[in-house]
């Protein structure tokens, strides 16, 4: 078989086809002439372009436009159903899945319990937690394309295991993404779920440096360097939890899962005892310092907040001297109940400890984060190849 060569005419018509396919991604159902004027190709070429693609089975007919001058014109759009990405957010809990079809309509969901801290199958759990969405949305796990799973750790690229996830059983098998893949039967990514959040606050391939802080039980931070989140060579980018922090005893030995000192003023379990020596009780850290926000007003919680904020300016103002991001996006359960009380605070205690002054933004995502980076994720890798797959 012959390999194109740029300027051939089968690679003119891929970048057609290609640019046609992303503009009714973008618009949604458009005539040929608009079409044409979008990616600026000839009638002729927009012709011939649709009807391979219908062909192809990748666009369909959708009715005509009428009401307009001049002849009716028929209208074309994205067969969405052409593929399919699963996204699972896996905790020690539970296992939350999703399935979009190619337009990113979210058409199936499903969470498989996990209980249990022994003889766990990693892919047996990932399969049922896969099979359940994929029912949900009247497909068969064949029907899906491939697969993004979060989870509370990090894939080490030259050990193929994951690490930074002690409290996950059953997960840290030899050639972890190999194996889920094989035993799966679809392409697997497996991504630090802090960087999934990261990727659904839309600054994927926009370019740009930014932070993402998330505080929940534990604490994750990823660092979008470019456009690209930074992994790091093992992995642990992001795993603030177990740095030294000011004001924190000095820690060694911190691998088990949720440990350090950052962790220990931050994470959940510190936020809740810091809530509750204010007055503000609740049966976790989110609960607690959703009523601390709500009662900003009050001395109480004012003190509450304003010393939280302090530490998680303190913990901002390092990683802000090395990395000097554009924007800091606070994240999390814990920081999403802080609210707006919460992030004006951190953004104040930031710019008094920081020469840099990045704003601080609270997250604009709703949902599940994980699950919509992971979406997100799949869909950019499926559309690459879905789209450039049109011209042999």
């Amino acid at each position: 078989m012959s390999v194109p060569v740029p300027g051939t005419p089968s690679v003119l018509r891929a970048i057609n086809d290609r640019a046609a396919l992303e503009a009714l991604l973008a618009h949604g159902p458009l005539t040929r002439p608009r079409l044409t004027d979008l990616i600026g190709v000839s009638k002729p070429t927009a012709s011939q372009l649709l009807a391979r693609l219908v062909e192809a089975g990748l666009v369909v007919r959708d009715g005509v436009r009428e009401g307009l001058p001049g002849r009716t014109a028929e209208l074309y759009r994205l067969d969405a159903s052409a593929a399919h990405v699963a996204g699972l957010d896996v905790t020690p809990a539970r296992i939350r899945a999703s399935v979009a079809d190619l337009a990113g309509t979210v058409v199936g969901e499903f969470e498989l319990p996990t209980p249990g801290r022994s003889g766990v199958d990693a892919v047996a759990r990932a399969g049922a937690a896969l099979d359940g969405a994929a029912a949900a949305a009247g497909l068969a796990r064949g029907g899906l394309n491939r697969a993004v799973i979060g989870i509370q750790g990090a894939v080490d690229p030259g050990t193929g295991r994951l690490g930074y996830a002690a409290h996950i059983p059953g997960w840290h098998i030899p050639g972890l993404v190999a194996t889920l893949a094989d035993g799966l039967g679809l392409p697997v990514a497996v991504e630090n779920d802090v960087n999934l959040a990261a990727l659904a606050e839309g600054e994927d391939g926009g370019g740009g440096d930014f932070v993402l802080l998330w505080v929940a039980d534990g604490v994750g931070m990823a660092l979008v360097l470019g456009g690209v989140p930074h992994r790091g060579a093992t992995g642990g980018a992001g795993e603030i939890g177990y740095m030294p922090a000011v004001g924190a005893p000095l820690m060694r030995d911190v691998r088990r899962t949720h440990t350090g000192g950052v962790h220990s003023l931050i994470g959940g379990a510190a936020v809740l005892k810091l809530m509750r020596t204010h007055g503000f009780r609740g049966r976790d850290a989110a609960t607690a310092l959703g009523r601390a926000a709500d009662a900003e007003g009050s001395a109480p919680a004012g003190a509450a907040l304003t010393e939280l904020a302090t530490r998680l300016g303190s913990t901002l103002a390092t990683v802000t001297a090395v990395v000097d991001p554009g924007h800091i996006v606070l994240t999390g359960d814990v920081l999403r109940a802080g609210g707006e009380p919460l992030r004006a605070r951190v953004e104040r205690e930031l710019h008094s400890m920081s020469i840099p002054r990045p704003p601080v933004l609270l997250s604009s995502v709703q949902g599940n984060p994980v699950l919509a980076g992971a979406l997100r994720q799949g869909l950019r890798e499926t559309r690459d190849a879905v789209f450039s797959s049109t011209t042999p």
